[in-house]
């Protein structure tokens, strides 16, 4: 990940997840994603990644959104989430990610969410 001063300091992926490829809680990269009450007071309190998903996340965005927005994989990002919904800082709608099919509407907004970036 680049730093904020674009000095190129490169962190890999990985270390970010601690070489993690799954969390306990899976998330698909069409997942909405919303900051929880928890999440809002912890917000300028936790690491990099996790604070600035937590800043994005004032308005419900997608797990593809997120990363896009973090520049970083979306393997890496949904790792994240995963976790950061196990703390109960992020929540989502557990009934679309139990298998249901996103609506056409939905992929499109992330379509162009990710388009527009």
């Amino acid at each position: 990940m680049d730093d904020e001063d674009g000095s190129g300091l490169r962190v890999r992926p990985y270390a970010i997840t601690g070489g993690r490829t799954r969390a306990k809680t899976e998330v698909q990269i069409e997942t909405i994603v919303v900051r929880t009450e928890r999440g809002e007071s912890a917000v300028g309190q936790c690491g990099f990644e996790k604070g600035k998903i937590l800043e994005l996340c004032e308005t419900p965005l997608s797990v593809a959104e997120l990363s896009a927005h973090l520049h970083l994989p979306l393997g890496v990002t949904r790792v994240l989430i995963g976790d950061m919904t196990d703390e109960g800082l992020v929540d989502f709608n557990r009934s679309q990610a139990a298998g249901d099919r996103p609506s056409l509407r939905l992929l499109e907004r992330v379509f162009d969410g990710l388009q527009a970036l």
